[in-house]
């Protein structure tokens, strides 16, 4: 699979450090049967192709070796590289959700790139970063359409392997499955042939499932439980919160944090992304990670059309109590937004409309005093949207000066610090989001302008 791999001349192709000669051995390490040159290999690729989530001209050069990897079942980690094919694509996902890829806007903002690739100097041994001065005498307009350029031709290189992709949705283990169906859910182009094979594997997922929660109670069960069979985790019918601990580890034959009903939730949250909405009677299905991929899907489909059921549930996961412990990539069984699927259906209030704006904004204010740092984007995100319709504070608004949302919204941030922290540390991000709708970038600076 890496058998041409010599036949491109990597040093004259540019990636975020400059000559992209040392890609090759990269790729090549990331087959390694060594488990610490794989993880090298991929810090590396991912720090240099996709940097920060920005990619390069040899960013799609880089694909078709990465989907033969994928394509390979010799392949050690194919769901990690799975994951990197799947961040080329599209970068990171917390910049399209809730609504998809708008790959029609690449398409038309990556107008003239071609021609503004072909008169860079290329990199090489002597001369290892010629794009930086290039982009300097280039004007912001062009260096954004050079930049959209190198992210359009990346994405299509990995759209010619969505047909593999939908293979791996039959694959026996949960883990690729997920990563695929994740994968498909940024190609709305391909949603003609994408779509059967998703619901197909919902409905493969959801019967293995109920199979192996039947063995776990020796006695069928219809569509799952909680209660010896595959963890369940998020709010329950309830509203409160169940970390996916409470129920044991993974299923039998499966990796832990990866369960048939997470390949489910997946598969419907990607078919959402393409256009296709779920059956209502999935929003009660015993799984709450079943009912939250429901509604996440009707939400993105129906938009104000959307039925209070899956209101309902929105609001429920958007309210329910965080869960308690930090996640990281290794133990986040539903790939969107990180595994933060409270935030996720957050995001999604926005789309069922005004109708539903103050019970939305009164949730989302319940929410964010309880999560810190990267699960208080999206909160915060929404709840600013809903309180600022008119765009950001003019310089010097006194805060009597503030409507009624945006006091309120103004005296939960003054009264609550998590949201502005990581570890304790200031997080900048969530500093530079207030910014940008003219509040107080500190914690201590928004309770004195309050008072």
């Amino acid at each position: 699979m890496l058998d041409r791999i010599d036949d491109i001349d990597w040093r004259r192709l540019g990636h975020a450090y400059g000559s992209a000669g040392d890609v090759p051995d990269q790729l090549r390490a990331l087959c390694s049967p060594d488990p610490t040159a794989r993880e090298g290999a991929f810090g590396d690729l991912y720090s240099n192709i996709f940097h920060q989530g920005s990619r390069y001209e040899a960013s799609a050069y880089a694909v078709p070796f990465l989907l033969d990897m994928v394509a390979d079942p010799a392949t050690p980690d194919r769901e990690l590289v799975l994951y990197l094919l799947t961040c080329l694509a599209m970068g990171y996902d917390e910049s399209w959700l809730p609504d998809g890829f708008p790959v029609a806007e690449y398409r038309r903002m990556s107008e003239g790139g071609r021609e503004l690739l072909a008169a860079k100097p290329p990199s090489s041994e002597e001369n290892d970063d010629p794009e930086a001065l290039y982009l300097r005498a280039l004007d912001t307009d062009d260096q954004n359409r050079l930049y959209a350029y190198y992210e359009l031709a990346t994405y299509d290189a990995v759209r010619a392997g969505v047909p593999m992709l939908r293979t791996l949705l039959a694959h026996p283990d949960p883990g690729l499955r997920a990563g695929a169906a994740y994968a498909l859910a940024w190609f709305p182009e391909e949603a003609a042939g994408s779509l059967p094979a998703l619901r197909a594997a919902v409905s493969t997922a959801l019967a293995a499932d109920d199979r192996t929660t039947a063995q776990a109670t020796d006695g069928p069960v219809a569509g799952g439980s909680a209660t010896g069979g595959p963890a369940v985790y998020g709010p329950t019918t309830d509203g409160s919160a169940l970390d996916g601990s409470a129920a044991g580890g993974a299923t039998a034959g499966q990796p832990a944090g990866v369960r048939e009903a997470d390949v489910a939730a997946t598969a419907l949250v990607a078919a959402g992304l393409l256009g296709s909405a779920p059956d209502a009677a999935l929003l009660t299905d015993p799984r709450p990670v079943v009912r939250w991929a429901a509604a996440v899907a009707r939400a993105r489909v129906l938009g104000p059309d959307a039925d209070d059921a899956t209101v309902e549930e929105l609001l429920r996961w958007t309210t329910a109590a965080p869960r308690g412990r930090r996640r990281s990539a290794e133990d986040v069984p539903v790939p969107f937004l990180n595994g933060d699927l409270a935030g996720y259906a957050a995001l999604a209030l926005r789309q069922v409309g005004p109708r539903h704006a103050d019970r939305a904004f009164d949730a989302l204010l319940d929410r964010l005093p309880a999560v810190e740092g990267v699960e208080a984007l999206p909160v915060a995100t929404e709840a600013l949207r809903l309180a600022f319709p008119d765009g950001p504070l003019a310089a010097g608004t006194p805060p009597e000066a503030l409507t009624g949302r945006q006091r309120r919204l103004a005296e939960v941030l003054a009264a609550a610090p998590l949201p502005w922290s990581v570890d304790g540390h200031r997080f900048v991000n969530f500093s530079l989001l207030l910014d940008e709708y003219g509040l107080p970038r500190s914690h201590d600076e928004m309770v004195a302008y309050l008072r």
